[in-house]
């Protein structure tokens, strides 16, 4: 239908055929694949099911197989974010398994998994990053084992290590068949026997560093692995993903140029070498572990995933430097392995659901480097696609931050075939903020914002300062500074949309989940004020009229002694180490500066939440009750953090439409009003 025809309706009034419900039914998840000869694998989670997570195989037949029935779910808690929780090995695929953290091996002709390790009532161990052993005996991993006391809390007793599990089933009764091959550090990742199998390599690093702030790449030999050398890395050096180029030669990429680009390192020594010095990213951060951000092909070529705002598939020949996109319609590619000039990957963009793909890339042929062929759909996350003209096209936009830095955001603005505003009005618009806060977003094709886009409500995604994807140096902007720097280029990119006409300056909004909630919240707390105030708001209430956080950090100091282990230092670089910093923790908690400036604010909260503890959400909503702020809270049973169950999805995507009606003016057709508390 032209927008000759379309009719007239207020901002978040349009009507939209996406319902919560079809976001939820479109929130099918697909991650890790992995490809073996001629079969490709990967995870896939399923919302109908309760978020539970199994594994799929796709044959030589063209035949997709789910290889594990309900209750088996095949999801890690290694780090809480887990990874890729599988691995194809000899006769079956082994996974960990959710319930008791077990490994499993589900065999290739069907039948019930069976245990590679054994149940312990005292130690809880979690399993993750595999790899086969040169000899396919065995499979080595990272272990993270919880002894003691609290999983979470100040009686936690967390270690790591690397080891070998062998796969005859011989763990299963005892586990002193399990051999601790790496110890001694805080975290491990990356394990990677040599070719002939006498050496290791993997990734190590200490708190309080993340592995995004420095790590380093060790080698040494299996049979004494405390003999080791660091070839690569430290403390202000991130490496990741080394991969063997034969006995003596690694891949590895670091960070030590200010990007992270592909180098090449000898177990001689010398200085390693950059194969295609770029300012442009070729890995991005190890928040989950199991994946790979390049691939060695069957010719020498390296496939390898580049860029900033999006990251595409090229092929490098490390020989002479040259890099080549592969020309497929996929705007943001992540890698997923190879079999000799076969790739797997997941691929989408703003107009194709996340897929997984397969190629088969060309041979080397004369001086360059030829493109790929097409890709080959195995599996899409969305099955079935509105029509388009509901989807909104998204818009990289560099706006100026407070300071005069560069902030880079995606504009998505409100998009319909049959609705149009009435004449000069301009549109809601809600800045999201991702989590991390060391993550960053691409444009993705993305029910979830067409559900707001549709009905008239305006996106702007935020890669603040902080996000990864722009180097080191903009990742580290945030030093010491958060919620400073993330709720100024926020709310710098929300008011340069109402500067520009955009957006209406009135009706501006700010969402996000886990540190993307910390930033929401913090944006609308009365400690932040001189920030925002610097920014240009008005009346002294701030930039935004609505907050919503998905299991947001509400207490710094709570959330320092209650997190989870991988996190547990994180905020030392974020913030400042205990207990120096304790008065910058207590400045810029949203708990405790909430004051008649505070907007209102809903609360959605996972009530088996280890990374973000319910008390987070109730401590914030206590606050926000006793100073008379129309706020609600909803938690959900069974959720953890990032939300799985169908159900969930459609009741939280449900509230927040009619909390931004009741706050921003408008009536959404078909949507019960959530009921809010104070005010």
């Amino acid at each position: 239908m032209s927008s000759t025809s379309a009719e007239i309706f207020p901002y978040g009034e349009w009507p939209s055929p996406i319902t919560a419900a079809d976001v939820a039914r479109g929130h099918i998840r697909l991650s890790f694949p992995v490809i073996a000869a001629d079969t490709v694998y990967w995870q896939e989670t399923l919302p109908a099911e309760g978020g539970r997570q199994t594994v799929v195989r796709r044959g030589p037949d063209g035949v997709s197989r789910d290889l594990l029935a309900a209750p088996w779910n095949a999801r890690t808690r290694v780090h809480e974010y887990g990874g890729r929780s599988y691995l194809p090995v000899p006769g079956g695929v082994l996974f960990a398994n959710f319930g008791d953290q077990r490994l499993y091996v589900a065999p290739d002709g069907g039948g019930e998994p069976g245990p590679l390790t054994a149940a312990t009532e005292a130690i809880d161990d979690r399993f993750a990053d595999f790899v086969l052993s040169p000899d396919k005996r065995e499979v080595w991993c990272v272990r993270e084992r919880h002894a003691g006391g609290q999983v979470n809390g100040p009686a936690k007793q967390i270690t790591r290590a690397i080891v070998a599990i062998p796969l005859d089933g011989s763990a299963h009764q005892d586990p002193d068949a399990v051999r601790v091959l790496v110890q001694g550090s805080d975290f491990f990742a990356f394990p990677t026997p040599s070719p002939d199998g006498s050496m290791l390599a993997w990734i190590a690093w200490d708190h309080p560093r993340m592995p995004w702030d420095g790590t380093e790449l060790r080698v040494a030999p299996v049979a004494d692995t405390r003999n080791y050398r660091v070839l690569l890395g430290g403390e202000a050096e991130s490496v990741v993903a080394p991969v063997w180029r034969d006995d003596q030669v690694l891949y590895v990429v670091s960070d030590r140029s200010g990007w992270w680009n592909l180098y090449l390192t000898r177990l001689t020594g010398g200085e390693p070498a950059a194969l295609c010095p770029r300012e442009e990213e070729f890995a991005a951060p190890l928040w989950q572990l199991g994946g790979r951000p390049y691939a060695v092909l069957g010719d020498g070529r390296i496939a390898v995933v580049h860029g900033t705002d999006e990251m595409r598939l090229a092929l490098l020949d490390p020989e002479t430097g040259a890099l080549e996109d592969v020309e497929v319609p996929y705007r943001v590619f992540e890698l997923g392995g190879a079999s000799g000039l076969v790739v797997a990957g997941l691929a989408g963009g703003p107009g194709i659901p996340q897929s997984v793909v397969t190629m088969r890339v060309a041979m080397l042929a004369g001086p360059t480097v030829p493109a790929g062929t097409a890709a080959t759909v195995l599996r899409r996350e969305a099955d079935s696609m509105p029509d388009v003209a509901y989807l909104p096209v998204p818009r990289a936009a560099e706006l100026t931050g407070p300071s005069g830095s560069v902030v880079h955001a995606l504009v998505y603005p409100p998009a319909s075939p049959v609705a149009t505003a009435p004449d000069g009005e301009a549109p809601p618009y809600v800045v999201w903020v991702h989590g991390g806060p060391t993550a960053r977003v691409y444009p993705l094709f993305d029910m979830e914002k067409a559900y707001f886009t549709s009905r008239g409500i305006g996106v702007i995604d935020v890669n603040y300062g902080g996000s990864s994807g722009y180097g080191r140096a903009y990742r580290e902007r945030l030093r010491g500074q958060w919620g400073i720097v993330d709720v100024a280029d926020c709310a710098a990119a929300a008011l340069a949309l109402a500067d520009a006409g955009d957006a209406d300056g009135k009706r501006l909004g700010i969402r996000g989940g886990s540190a993307g909630g910390w930033t929401a919240l913090a944006a609308v707390t009365s400690g932040l004020e001189p920030v925002i105030s610097n920014l240009g708001a008005e009346d002294g209430h701030g930039v935004f009229a609505a907050a919503v956080s998905y299991y947001g950090v509400s207490d710094l100091r709570g959330f320092a002694a209650t997190t989870h282990d991988f996190e547990s230092r994180y905020l030392d670089g974020l913030i400042g180490p205990l207990p120096q910093a304790a008065g910058l923790y207590a400045e810029r908690a949203p708990v405790g500066h909430v004051s008649h400036a505070t907007c209102p604010v809903l609360l959605l909260q996972g009530l088996d939440d280890p990374v973000v503890p319910p008390v987070q959400a109730e401590s914030i909503a206590s606050d926000l009750a006793a100073h008379g702020i129309p706020y609600a809270y909803l938690p959900f049973e069974g959720e953890s953090h990032g939300f799985r169950k169908a159900e969930t999805i459609v009741a939280c995507l449900e509230a927040e439409l009619s909390f931004y009606g009741q706050i921003m003016g408008f009536t959404p057709p078909g949507v019960a009003p959530v009921p809010l508390a104070g005010g």
